[in-house]
């Protein structure tokens, strides 16, 4: 048997005996800070650490002398079904995974384990090799730290405004005489879940308040995701802030709706919230979710069955039907034919509607005063919330220097978790193993006020793909990039990738234009497993392609490498046979195999091409120009590669099929239009991108 010790951010939360026979855990008791007795590994310990830590103990002591005898020499290796690549035949990743536990060899012997996630690195380590892994740098930062054991204070009706009370539990470091900051977390999922990831803040000293947000869990009220979470956010803040144990500065944490719920909170202008990190956060309704673009997000359905009862239910989000459920009409059904009850809050959202003060209620960047809190952002190219960061990258913009941090990954919205993903790969520094020691020391300095010197490091840091490699920038966008245009153009068959659509740095000279028929019946695909709750997964489009409803503008294959990194703009010029239709535009890699990787996209209902709070229909012949925002993107696109633009109407798994009439995705009745793209001349479609020099 062989000892590991095991580390969670940096903190040592219990030591193993694994190899032949069976496992042996010394686990540590939060509560008193101790290590306890020695104890088979059970069967729920196994399941509990599984989910906790991302690793199966018991898998990895009886694999531990295959990995020793396997893990050889550089380049790919395949054992325990496992697949691993090496470069320099110490450090092996384990790929096609999500939450890889990468092993570190040292002379033909396992000596670490260490698995990256969204918000923790966790490192499985034989004692004396402590220096070989990413905790040199936990050791570097706190030599001595104090660390401290959590102590759960009670549970507490937190009151709000309008007289509703949420639940929430308090915990605190035990022994800490002084009152402490405090950190927030607020959300959906059920307060209890998952907790002990919250137990880190603690044990560094900080009280941790965790919420379950209005509606859910054990909290009253009625459960209108977003709707409340301004005030609600700014009530908690002064309740905790009104506390004998707390020093009266907050800072909040957590991803998707927990990210949300943080600039929710900002934009009351609290004075007590002093830090945010920002993961991976939903945005306002009409730039991110649930009405993109002012479709209705399809694709989110899933997250919305998950949270359609008072407590959450992931496997909600798991069906084979869900072709059958995307194709119920009347809307206003669909979740009481798909579920078997009714659910408010989606027969809310799906009720016809512009931009109102229903959805203004909610957008936080709209209704920030303008409080300027240090705020750590981390999201990917392929978050499904990735709009919302972008939303947050403009409200901290022109935040002084120290006082906004951004990490931009090769991620989808779980975060720092694969190396590959759906069959594209990002390289071997894909993932980080330092988020984690960057969310301690940006509340360390913004909480604690501890001169540690994050502020003075760079303000951005992004993933370039192609390059497979990070870099830093002042700002974003980044101000080493210049705007150029790539232009549309065709001799007027841009039908499928095997049609005449170029894409081009130089303006056409003439004019010309490109149709096709868009039938609501047979609405292309979005290609995303809608069970995987993820919605922006890089994939390959070639097949799709090939249908005529897809206009395909493509560059000559490039001369040279160039770098596109930033948000892009798609400015179209198109007219209808239809008052109103949706245009989908996405940005793919084609290499020289010609398989189209799609990287970035964007939609737009024609009715909304001025603005959001009122529709302006197409009149027929109407020639109208359309500027759709895509998610953002850092892609080098390699010599012999080619840019394309493809653009069409539907995105079948990820937004409903526009009828073609007023009524819009609502409509049980449907038309088929021809949609016309113009350009050239007077009406220069084109795709504003930012270059790196």
């Amino acid at each position: 048997m062989r000892n590991f010790d095991l580390y969670v951010s940096g903190i040592l939360y219990g030591r193993l005996r694994l190899g032949d026979g069976t496992p042996q855990i010394q686990k540590l008791d939060v509560h008193t800070g101790a290590l306890l007795d020695w104890q088979d590994l059970t069967d729920q310990d196994r399941d509990f650490y599984r989910s906790f830590v991302k690793m199966d103990f018991a898998a990895l002591g009886q694999n531990l002398s295959r990995y020793e005898a396997g893990l050889q020499g550089t380049g790919e290796v395949s054992l325990c079904g496992e697949r691993y690549t090496s470069e320099d035949g110490c450090s092996y990743l384990q790929r096609d995974v999500k939450f890889p536990n990468n092993k570190q060899m040292k002379e033909g012997r396992l000596i670490a384990v260490t698995c990256p996630a969204r918000e923790m690195v966790t490192v499985l380590v034989e004692p004396g090799a402590e220096e070989e892994t990413i905790l040199r740098l936990w050791r570097s930062t706190w030599p001595e730290e104090q660390l401290f054991p959590v102590e759960h204070a009670g549970t507490f009706p937190v009151p709000m405004r309008d007289g509703v009370h949420l639940s929430t539990d308090v915990y605190l470091p035990k022994g800490c005489s002084a009152p402490v900051p405090a950190v927030l977390v607020r959300t959906p999922y059920g307060k209890e879940d998952g907790c002990e990831v919250y137990y880190r803040y603690v044990q560094h000293g900080y009280a941790v308040v965790v919420q379950d947000v209005r509606g859910r869990n054990a909290s009253e009220g009625e459960w209108l995701p977003n709707y409340h979470e301004v005030e609600d956010g700014d009530d908690t803040l002064n309740w905790i802030a009104s506390q004998p144990w707390c020093s009266g500065r907050i800072g909040m944490v957590g991803g998707s709706y927990l990210g949300y719920v943080q600039w929710a909170a900002a934009a009351s202008g609290n004075p007590h919230l002093k830090a945010l990190i920002s993961v991976v956060c939903a945005g306002s309704s009409f730039v991110d979710l649930p009405r993109r673009g002012g479709s209705f997000t399809s694709g989110m359905l899933a997250w919305a069955f998950a949270v359609s009862q008072k407590t959450f239910h992931p496997e909600l989000m798991e069906r084979d039907d869900w072709e059958e459920v995307l194709n119920i009409r009347p809307l206003t059904d669909l979740p009481k034919k798909a579920l078997g009850y009714d659910v408010p809050f989606i027969t809310r959202w799906l009720e016809p509607s512009d931009y109102n003060d229903f959805w203004r209620r909610s957008n936080w960047q709209e209704r920030s005063v303008g409080a300027q809190i240090p705020a750590l952002i981390q999201s990917g190219w392929f978050d499904d919330n990735g709009m919302g960061t972008t939303e947050a990258l403009e409200l901290v913009h022109d935040f002084p220097r120290g006082m906004r941090k951004v990490v931009l990954g090769p991620w989808q919205h779980s975060g720092n978790s694969k190396y590959d993903m759906h069959g594209v790969s990002f390289g071997s520094q894909a993932l980080r193993f330092d988020l984690d020691l960057l969310y301690f020391r940006w509340f360390e300095r913004y909480l604690k006020g501890v001169e540690n010197g994050v502020e003075k490091e760079a303000p951005v840091e992004y993933y370039t793909l192609g390059q497979e490699r990070w870099k830093t920038a002042e700002n974003w966008p980044v101000p080493q990039t210049v705007e150029r245009a790539l232009y549309l153009s065709s001799g007027g068959h841009a039908n499928t990738s095997a049609g005449d659509g170029r894409l081009t740095w130089q303006a056409p000279e003439g004019e010309g234009s490109d149709s096709y028929r868009y039938d609501p019946q047979n609405p292309a695909t979005h290609i995303v497993d809608m069970s995987e709750n993820e919605l922006e997964v890089p994939e390959d489009y070639t097949k799709e392609e090939h249908r005529p409803d897809i206009l395909c503008y493509t560059t000559a294959p490039l001369a040279g490498d160039v770098t596109i990194t930033g948000d892009m703009t798609a400015e179209l010029y198109v007219s209808s046979s239809a008052p109103d239709t949706d245009f989908v535009v996405r940005v793919t890699d084609v290499d020289e195999t010609g398989r189209s990787i799609k990287l970035a996209d964007g939609v737009l209902s024609a009715r909304y091409r001025n603005g959001f709070e009122q529709a302006e229909f197409l009149e027929e012949g109407q020639i109208a120009c359309l500027k759709i925002r895509t998610t953002k993107l850092s892609n080098c696109f390699r010599k012999g590669h080619r840019i394309r633009v493809t653009v069409t109407s539907s995105a079948e798994n990820f937004i409903f099929p526009n009828s073609n009439t007023r009524e819009g995705y609502h409509s049980p009745v449907t038309v088929a239009a021809e949609n016309t793209l113009h350009h050239g001349g007077a009406h220069p479609s084109r795709l504003l991108v930012r270059v790196e020099a």
